[in-house]
């Protein structure tokens, strides 16, 4: 595309930046309309690279020159010219991506809040993948061999409703459409797969939405090398996403990139909207990478579509290559004006996060040629989105029938297919497993207690699979027999996430919203979720119930010291909505806390396990813990009021009840032990347990509790604590503790202090 720009005659000349065109159909001979001429001018210059003489009449190309794309300026001062765009040249693709283009622009305007810009210039490509390549079934949008779909940059989340209204999707109606971003609606800000079916992940943080589909992609690969036969592909599934330029900035994308890449997942196809531009004006500000040289570099295949716009054979003809090469993901760059149609504020930061405003919405109609009033969509274009409605029904009863011979030939996998994806059902006999190797483990690090009843569960649950973040030994998360899930071995289940915390997350996050009956878990020390808690939020917020493994929990594990010594860290996912925050004391509590985790679908476990060894508690219970606190020692008579009560988590409760007994037997002091491993379980239990365990008969300022982390949050319990406040020290772990007074005599001496008060 050829566009011409001229300025005063008295300007200097230059070149420019390659998103330095005057792209959208607009022939300028000065600044666009509501811009001024300075600030016109000021743009073109801060952006400028190079300075040199300007012949008298010049050519903008569109093409590169060397790394960087070259524009010429140069001057004169009239006004602006408007020429309108040619879009695509299909009158009746225009129709309809122009339906999805205004649909955006109308809910927003009406919102007066959210992100048009991308919306309007994703839209071409977002119609040729939905219209000719994905497959779905808009009124069954759980289909189990559905193509999966992942907004990335999901502040463009009215592309994503736009497209399943217009595609015959049950929800969001034309009603949730209009009421976009309002308290209540499910067209929320940005995608959440808890309100609307279609949307497979939530996205919103940027670069999440990637490494998510990276977990998707995982596990189709993984059910497809275990399920699917020669002559029997019920496991065939593409995973696409859109990215911005916001994701390819963030760590997390690159992280799970990375592992695709090295993966070799080549069912896996990334879109990336190469379009410049971010809330704070042009990329350029900040970010001049070449990310197609990067993803070349993690092992993907880069495709360039020059034109994302107007170009729709460009883009089929990528998408058809990505498709043809399944040993690698690929990627396909396709550079947009951002806001492509709005002749004032394309190509610019105000059309990224800003509704457009009257004015330009109407400007934006005449410049596109949409003659329809707001929300009001072409029967035309209507008709031809709903055809997806039958040709999605058809696609899901062929794949039945498919099933139905698969059933026939391999019955035994056919009834595993049945009960895992189907029905979503786990292994029956999960939980008598973990029962039975808790009775047989006796004192030892809870690390090593969870790596037991992984094992004892690894062989009835094949739907189990994870792994940890370089430190599967460490972690004891290793599942023996089942192989290293790679390149060469997609039905194997231990995962190698590398030194991937934030991505092993949301890998395991995306594994599990797969939705196909995978029980996906991971870990790391705990001291790294600070790498992970983005994710371990979204996936609460996600309501998805995932494992997380955070061993080495306090700063017990000693040498290393306090940067992998936790100390807030438990305060700080017990004030995480919608998170269970586990901490056992021995093996019985280490299989409850599984047990929780396997029972929790809607909400993530953590799992926080200690380095050490610890004592295996002789009165402790898998029914106690799973209400989250239980009495475990009482030295009141039956039915009396103890004089004090001591609570514990984790290795801290040995350490309560030696002082218990200490206390009862030199003191006489009737003292009640209560085990915690997890405030938000024991918080949900009716007041009639709650008060059974913690009787208001004994007040908090006779309760201490006791626990190798920040006191933060134990006065809704007690008004004494045995904690640590800061952060640690290197040393034996023992000595550790020691110093923090983490120790029987320590308790003992400030329960005396409290018995006296």
């Amino acid at each position: 595309m050829l566009a011409f720009l001229s300025l005063s005659s008295q300007a200097t000349a230059m070149a420019v930046s390659r998103r330095d065109r005057v792209g959208n159909g607009v022939r300028c001979q000065g600044a666009p309309q509501g811009v001024s001429k300075g600030a016109f001018v000021g743009r073109a210059l801060e952006r400028a690279t190079h300075r040199w003489p300007v012949p008298t009449s010049v050519a903008v190309p569109t093409g590169r020159v060397g790394h960087r794309r070259v524009a010429w300026l140069r001057a004169t001062a009239t006004q602006p010219t408007l020429v309108k765009p040619k879009q695509t040249g299909d009158a009746h693709a225009d129709l309809c991506i122009n339906t999805i283009r205004f649909l955006a622009i109308d809910a927003v305007e009406a919102a007066n809040a959210g992100h048009p810009g991308a919306p309007m210039g994703q839209a071409p490509l977002a119609f040729t993948l939905w219209d000719k390549y994905m497959r779905f079934n808009p009124k069954n949008p759980g289909w189990a061999n559905r193509d999966r779909f992942v907004l990335s940059c999901g502040h463009a989340s009215m592309l994503q409703y736009a497209l399943l209204y217009l595609y015959g999707y049950d929800r969001p109606n034309m009603d949730d459409i209009k009421q976009f971003r309002q308290l209540g609606s499910i067209t929320a800000g940005h995608p959440e797969n808890y309100l609307v079916p279609g949307v497979e992940v939530t996205t919103g943080p940027l670069g999440t939405g990637v490494a998510q589909a990276v977990g998707l992609a995982i596990a189709e690969a993984h059910l497809a090398a275990t399920f699917n036969k020669p002559d029997a592909k019920i496991v065939d599934q593409f995973t696409y996403f859109i990215m911005s330029d916001g994701c390819a900035q963030e760590g997390v994308a690159a992280e799970a990139s990375s592992l695709a890449g090295h993966l070799r997942l080549g069912k896996l196809i990334g879109f990336y909207d190469d379009n410049k531009i971010s809330i704070d004006g042009d990329t350029d500000l900040s970010f001049s990478e070449d990310v197609g040289k990067r993803y070349e570099a993690y092992g993907w295949q880069v495709l360039h579509v020059a034109n994302g716009n107007e170009d729709l054979a460009g883009l089929a003809r990528a998408i058809e290559q990505a498709r043809s090469d399944l040993s690698r993901p690929s990627l396909i760059i396709f550079r947009t004006i951002i806001g492509y149609g709005a002749p004032n504020k394309a190509n610019t930061g105000g059309v990224h996060g800003a509704a457009l405003g009257a004015d330009e919405v109407r400007a934006t109609r005449d410049n596109l040629d949409w003659k329809y009033g707001p929300f009001e969509v072409p029967d035309a274009a209507l008709q031809h989105f709903r055809r997806k409605v039958d040709e999605g029904a058809k696609l899901e009863a062929a794949w039945k029938q498919q099933l139905a011979q698969y059933q026939q030939k391999y019955p035994e996998l056919a009834a595993r297919f049945e009960r895992q994806v189907l029905r979503q059902e786990k292994s029956p006999g999960w939980e008598q497993a973990l029962k039975e190797c808790a009775a047989k483990q006796g004192a030892m690090a809870t690390r090593q207690a969870s790596g037991a009843m992984l094992n004892a569960l690894a062989p009835i649950m094949p739907e189990l699979i994870g792994g940890a973040a370089d430190l599967a030994p460490s972690c004891n998360t290793l599942l023996k027999g089942t192989g290293d899930f790679s390149r060469h071995d997609y039905a194997a289940r231990n995962m190698r996430f590398g030194v991937r915390e934030a991505a092993m997350t949301a890998v395991t996050l995306g594994m599990r919203l797969h939705n196909s009956g995978l029980v996906p878990y991971c870990a790391t020390f705990f001291i790294f979720t600070d790498f992970a808690r983005p994710l371990i939020r979204l996936a609460a917020l996600s309501e998805a119930g995932i494992t997380f493994i955070g061993t080495h929990d306090s700063v017990a594990l000693g040498e290393d010291g306090p940067t992998h010594q936790p100390v807030e860290h438990l305060a700080s996912f017990r004030a995480m909505p919608n998170l269970y925050m586990f901490r056992p004391c021995d093996a019985n509590e280490v299989a409850a806390g599984y047990a929780l985790s396997l029972k929790s679908a809607h909400r993530p476990v953590i799992l926080a396990l200690t380095r050490q060894k610890v004592s295996k508690v002789a009165t402790s219970s898998y029914d106690g813990a799973l209400r989250g606190g239980y009495v475990v020692a009482d030295h009141a008579a039956a039915g009396g009021t103890p004089d004090l009560i001591l609570i514990g988590t984790g290795s801290e409760v040995e350490v309560v009840l030696a002082a218990a007994d200490t206390l009862q037997k030199e003191d006489g002091l009737r003292v009640r032990v209560v085990s915690m491993p997890c405030v938000e379980l024991f918080q949900e239990q009716d007041a009639a347990y709650i008060e059974s365990v913690l009787p208001q008969a004994v007040p908090r300022s006779k309760r201490i509790a006791c626990e190798a982390a920040a006191s933060f949050g134990w006065s809704r319990y007690a008004d004494h604590t045995v904690c640590v406040d800061t952060f640690g020290h290197s040393g034996k772990g023992d000595e550790v503790l020691k110093f923090f007074g983490i120790t029987a005599q320590n308790v003992t001496k400030q329960a005396r202090l409290v018995a006296m008060a």
